[in-house]
């Protein structure tokens, strides 16, 4: 496996309202788990804020 495509378990705390918002996205089927989510919003952050060209 590349170093591009490794995985590594991080551990956070998020308010119960931000993972029930999480979880609704999971539910209506726009993302296939909880991980898959935070995932995203990460990248869409790491984008807009760090890898801007």
């Amino acid at each position: 496996m590349s170093r591009r495509n490794s995985m590594r378990l991080v551990t956070v705390k998020l308010p119960e309202a931000v993972v029930e918002g999480i979880d609704e996205l999971v539910k209506t089927g726009f993302y296939s788990s909880r991980s898959a989510v935070i995932r995203a919003a990460v990248r869409d952050l790491l984008r807009r804020e760090l890898w801007r060209t």
